[in-house]
């Protein structure tokens, strides 16, 4: 294969990235807001993220055997699709201001992420030199990065209005007067979401009228390419990791305004603001921390970060003030590679299951929609400060996988066209 048509499938893969992370980072500002037009509960509202995560444990595995059966690029076309579905399908949920049928509408979104993840992240790092799979993905996951950065700054002007009516002022109101506002607030989604849908449509056109490389793997030895992936001891130690890591992460961020709102009294459109600060120091931290890894094993990178998370998050449940809400910014930047490097780590020298493996990978990101849950049931019985304890335990599991995690050998990939 060439280099030129290396640098496009590239190219073309790394625009994947940054696509699912605008739309899974837009969950934090659907939270708050739906929270609001839908008349909903903290517990209720975490809902939104376990409708996105919850197809990524439902849709991973038939996902690596569809591409199994397929390929990546049928695997991507088809995500792509299902990816704008969803979206379009967030017109008639915000018409009739129905909470079950945006999360359909999330379900499908994220079904179609699912595909997409499954394929982008083992196709990265097999586009080019196998001792760089780790830092190739970190730099394509920095573009992910940057859409954490865009999702929620955007979502603030165009989605969040900016109007918290308490329930003294909602209760004054007369019942056209209320239902007037409420369906105010639910339409602001539908322009936002048809437009993504309509640009995601334009890249399924541009993915599928490209020609892409298919990746044929290849198995150091025979013994490595029979046998049951789950016989993979690096693998199953991965698959937990993630689960804590991403667990982790939606907890941070999908209650991120909330946090604000009651620990500094920060006003919802401000907040957003400070989200959208916190993730661009995610996706700083994502260009620095590939840089580090020219000098800093991975692994041992990311048991250091994962202990800094464990800290700042203890001092965001006990401090008062501004000090919580920078010492969230502060557990985004340390985040930022964590995804990725265990990804690769977990996948390395799988050979023939890479796409079977890739696939458990992703199923744990099911934890998305199960840490969510509990914290904003915690957040209801007791305060949402405390709850960002779930979080600070999950980075223990994360540090201890990055302990045990040794090196493995490199798998040897052949890419065809």
């Amino acid at each position: 294969m060439s280099d030129r048509k290396t640098r496009l499938a590239v190219i073309l893969i790394t625009s994947l990235f940054f696509l699912w992370g605008f739309a899974l980072n837009l969950n934090p500002i659907l939270i708050p807001h739906l929270k609001k037009a839908c008349q909903l509960s903290d517990f209720q509202s975490a809902l939104i993220d376990s409708a996105s995560y919850v197809a990524y444990f439902l849709i991973a595995l038939p996902a690596g055997v569809f591409m199994k059966r397929f390929g990546y690029k049928a695997g991507i076309t088809l995500g792509l699709i299902l990816f704008a579905f969803g979206t379009f399908l967030f017109y008639p949920a915000a018409e009739l201001r129905m909470f079950s049928f945006f999360l359909v509408a999330l379900f499908i979104i994220a079904s179609g992420l699912t595909l997409l993840e499954t394929a982008a992240n083992p196709y990265i790092t097999v586009l080019g030199d196998a001792e760089t799979a780790t830092q190739r993905l970190n730099f394509a996951q920095s573009f992910n990065g940057l859409a954490a950065f865009l999702a929620p700054l955007m979502g603030g002007v165009f989605i969040l209005s900016g109007k918290n009516l308490s329930e003294q002022e909602q209760q004054s109101m007369s019942p056209r007067q209320l239902n007037a506002y409420l369906a105010e607030e639910a339409a602001s989604v539908e322009i936002p979401f048809l437009l993504i849908g309509l640009t995601v449509l334009l890249v399924a056109v541009l993915i599928w009228r490209t020609k892409l490389p298919e990746i044929v793997e290849e198995a150091d030895t025979p013994q490595q390419a029979s046998g049951s992936v789950l016989g993979e001891k690096n693998l199953v130690l991965g698959v937990l990791a993630p689960f804590f890591y991403v667990g982790a992460q939606v907890c941070v961020s999908s209650f991120f305004i909330r946090f604000a709102g009651k620990v500094a009294d920060i006003d919802e459109k401000m907040a957003a603001y400070y989200l959208s600060g916190a993730l661009l120091a995610f996706m700083i931290g994502r260009f620095f921390g590939t840089y580090l890894m020219r000098f800093i094993a991975p692994p041992r990178l990311l048991a250091i970060y994962s202990l800094i998370n464990f800290v700042l998050l203890i001092v965001a449940v006990l401090s008062s003030g501004m000090f919580p809400v920078y010492a969230l910014v502060g557990v985004e930047f340390f985040m930022s590679i964590m995804f990725p490097t265990i990804f690769a780590l977990s996948i390395r020298g799988l050979g023939p299951k890479t796409k079977i493996g890739s696939s458990l990978v992703i199923m744990a990101i099911v934890s998305g929609a199960i840490f969510p849950v509990i914290m904003g049931q915690i957040s209801d019985l007791s305060t949402i400060q405390t709850a960002y304890i779930v979080p600070a335990a999950c980075f223990l599991i994360v540090f201890y996988f990055a302990i045990k995690n040794s090196a493995v050998k490199v798998v040897k990939l052949a890419v065809s066209h």
